[in-house]
């Protein structure tokens, strides 16, 4: 049986027994929670590099290593797919906003057309932002959650959320600027 108490997760040889055992085991809970495989590698990847780079975050004498690992494969893999509905939020309330902007527009074709492209702009500018800023953007203005419970969802310091809040938006007023 293998025994993962006994291993330090900071001993490279150890840390690369304990993945080979432990990845398919977070992939597969991935996988139930999320539905998407490519997003599922992504979670265990993260997670396994958590505790490659802080190895004591696993405390033995509160469990098993196979269940912390499931664990966190589940919680990271519930934030991941909380994120992704925040984005088709986002994504439906602006479709909605549009639909409103359309019906309400009298000012004619030409203030519509470039309405719509400086929304397609905006959305190409977002997807583009670094994934951390890109979420934390999505969950602020998509699902209007307030930087504390973003940082409380995500498992960050409210200054980190914040941060991540205003260097996305910082990147995305750049690049509109640039291309105006």
């Amino acid at each position: 049986m293998f025994k993962y108490a006994m291993f330090d997760l900071s001993d490279r040889r150890q840390f690369e027994a304990a993945y080979r055992h432990l990845a398919p085991v977070a992939l597969r809970v991935a996988q139930r929670v999320l539905g998407d495989t490519p997003a599922a590698e992504d979670v265990v990847q993260d997670l396994f590099l958590q505790l490659w780079r802080d190895p004591d975050s696993f405390d033995a004498s509160r469990g098993s290593l196979r269940a912390y690992v499931t664990v966190l494969a589940r919680s990271r893999s519930l934030d991941r797919w909380r994120t992704r509905a925040a984005g088709e939020s986002a994504r439906a309330r602006l479709a909605s906003e549009v639909g409103l902007a359309r019906r309400q527009s009298a000012d004619g074709a030409d203030h519509a057309a470039l309405g719509r492209e400086r929304r397609r702009e905006l959305l190409t500018v977002v997807a583009q932002l670094p994934r951390e800023q890109r979420d934390a953007i999505l969950l602020a203005y998509g699902r209007g959650l307030t930087a504390s419970e973003i940082a409380r969802d995500a498992r960050l310091p409210v200054g980190t959320a914040k941060s991540r809040i205003r260097l996305g938006l910082e990147r995305a007023r750049a690049h509109l600027g640039e291309a105006a």
